[in-house]
């Protein structure tokens, strides 16, 4: 499975991890099966693609089509997301994505792209 994670109710904290290649659907599919969930709304979001080998999303379109589908299943109160990206590749799209979230009038996650953990853990304002 390209995203596998947990759920840490104790830090409140959806916590994703990337292998190999992912594609749309994969990012799509993860979206709506997580975030459909009414045990995990607020939570915040760690998303490591440290692993990811390479990304298949089809069109910036399809990046966009992503954040709003987000957005529009955001809880009310404010809660933060967290991307880890050491690779250029996924660095950048974490960056588009991040773009086209702050633009989402719905969102209310505050979308943060890095390129290490201890930088996301920070920004989470956790520990690991």
């Amino acid at each position: 499975m390209p995203i596998e994670y947990t759920v840490d109710d104790a830090r409140r904290l959806v916590w994703a991890i990337g292998r190999g290649t992912l594609t749309g659907d994969d990012v799509m599919g993860y979206q709506r099966d997580v975030w459909s969930s009414p045990e995990v709304k607020g939570y915040n979001e760690l998303m490591d693609l440290r692993e990811v080998e390479r990304i298949d999303m089809a069109s910036a379109k399809r990046l966009k089509e992503l954040a709003s589908l987000s957005a529009s299943m955001d809880a009310p109160a404010q809660s933060k997301f967290a991307i880890v990206a050491s690779k250029d590749e996924a660095f950048g799209l974490s960056r588009m994505y991040e773009t086209y979230r702050r633009l989402e009038d719905r969102s209310t996650k505050q979308v943060g792209v890095f390129r290490t953990m201890d930088e996301a853990w920070e920004f989470l304002g956790l520990k690991p």
